[in-house]
């Protein structure tokens, strides 16, 4: 069981400098996801990481990032060809 709780993240930036910062902070976090709307578990001080990261990005005048919790014990709806939200077995950073 992934450590944290699952959260969506959805973002839609007006700027392609700022999309471009917003989607490598994002993807540090994510386990999955396409475009602009990822699957991230997220413990405590991850999650207000994230908050920050993005609030020093994005301009709140223009921008917008949803941090939408995801009730895990609520059994999931897939469609197609989708997977259930899983954290690999390990991260290779490097």
């Amino acid at each position: 069981m992934p450590e944290g709780h699952l959260y969506i993240v959805a973002y839609d930036i007006t700027d392609p400098k700022r999309l471009r910062r917003i989607h490598k902070v994002v993807k540090i976090y994510a386990t999955g996801g396409q475009e602009s709307a990822f699957e991230c578990f997220l413990t405590a001080s991850e999650r207000s990481e994230l908050i920050s990261k993005s609030r020093s990005i994005i301009e709140e005048t223009e921008d917008r990032l949803a941090l939408i919790p995801v009730e895990t014990r609520a059994q999931s709806i897939l469609c197609g060809v989708a997977l259930p939200a899983t954290d690999p077995d390990y991260y290779y950073v490097g």
